[in-house]
């Protein structure tokens, strides 16, 4: 077989133990056909992490040069924990991160916990904040708004809910940077824009049903929940695949029903409590930020019962309370370290199994398509940064 110019990130993964077919002498140049096939599913994964870790340049704010650092130690901070590879355990030989540096906690800390540091500063002022709404239902202006964003999000939303495991942080993400995109007033993004609350929200919510589709089809959870519900059909004898369709259509039907019923008390709650909700401003800042740091502690430790994450985000909170004061925005972070994973170990994977030849990310339609969206997400960064100057 030629040389192999990739050949140096799969040689220690290649030598013990011997995998079957990778590497034999019958294989062909190409890398794909005897002996070590590529599961398409490994490109497909590699390259839609690669598509989201390019939005890292849309969502950077005024300064790319920052968001791109911010989003490398993002990247960086995922490699913590054991080789999902070759299962070395990389930098540290802790026994709390060999699965890795968890993300919920850094998100919490970096988000809420950054902000309830920053309270502190001036947690006796007394700033005045009018919390009144004059009106329930939104304007002309943002019905046009939201219906000429929403639909375009959250059918991006579905489509990336019906990849297994990519989750609805990844739909918010990409439908950001899409709406952006799309918006005549970009600059108003990340400043309270109702286009882009609308925007996250759609590709947000579009997750949760695109994850139905592989659940209720083929048996494969597309995100925690549908794996949750999995689990409760299972215990009542209930098999998620093609024949629930044809021995149980009531609860098919039952579920697609229930999903609309859902959306609908939502928007009724979210209406009829919006009043209410505008009441957290009114509360002093020496009641709200005890409460958050609990809530904080609270939501850190839950998902693993390991107090260890309620460490990793007080530092993570720090970390973002020092970030916002020098203007580094935190969000790259968050993605770098959601999407760094699923990058590194299906481009190992792909490069494994085709003996280090690149040509194995260019051999179907579907990773032309990829590409294609590669390019033109990083095309539309750089040519908002040079109007941007130019202006």
């Amino acid at each position: 077989m030629g040389t192999a110019p990739f050949s140096f990130l799969y040689a220690g993964s290649c030598r013990s133990p011997k995998i079957k077919g990778c590497g034999d002498e019958n294989e062909t140049d190409q890398g794909l056909k005897i002996g070590c096939g590529i599961n398409e599913d490994v490109l497909y994964y590699g390259k839609l992490a690669v598509f989201g870790l390019c939005i890292i340049a849309s969502i950077s704010g005024g300064n790319t040069a920052k968001g791109l650092i911010c989003g490398f130690l993002g990247i960086l901070t995922a490699t913590v924990g054991i080789d999902s590879v070759t299962s070395y355990i990389r930098f540290i030989d802790n026994a709390n991160l060999l699965s890795g540096i968890q993300y919920i906690p850094v998100m919490i800390g970096l988000f809420a916990m950054s902000q309830a540091f920053e309270t502190i500063e001036d947690i006796y002022s007394t700033d005045e904040i009018d919390a009144s709404v004059t009106r329930l239902l939104p304007t002309k202006e943002d019905v046009k708004t939201i219906l000429r964003v929403a639909p375009v999000t959250g059918l991006i939303g579905t489509m990336i809910g019906i990849i297994p495991g990519a989750g609805a942080d990844i739909g918010s993400f990409v439908g950001y940077n899409t709406a952006r995109g799309m918006s005549k007033h970009p600059e108003l993004f990340g400043k309270g824009s109702p286009e882009a609350v609308a925007a996250s929200e759609g590709g947000n919510n579009g997750v949760t049903g695109g994850a139905m589709i592989p659940m209720l089809t083929l048996g494969v959870p597309g995100d925690a929940v549908a794996a949750i519900m999995i689990g409760a059909l299972t215990i009542q004898g209930l098999t998620p695949g093609p024949m629930l369709f044809k021995t149980n259509k009531v609860l098919v039907y039952t579920i697609f029903l229930g999903m609309f019923v859902a959306n609908t008390i939502m928007v009724l709650l979210g209406f009829s409590c919006i009043r209410l909700f505008t009441k957290v401003l009114s509360v002093p800042k020496t009641i709200l930020t005890p409460v958050i740091f609990i809530l904080c502690v609270l939501g850190s430790n839950a998902m693993r019962s390991n107090f260890y994450d309620v460490g990793t985000m007080l530092i993570a909170g720090v970390i973002g309370w020092l970030m916002g004061k020098v203007k580094i925005p935190t969000s790259p972070a968050i993605l770098g370290l959601i999407l760094g994973p699923m990058a590194e170990k299906n481009f190992r994977t792909a490069l494994l199994k085709s003996s280090g030849n690149p040509v194995v990310f260019f051999n179907t339609p579907i990773c032309w398509f990829f590409l294609a969206l590669i390019a033109f997400t990083l095309f539309g960064a750089i040519r908002g940064q040079l109007k941007k100057k130019t202006n």
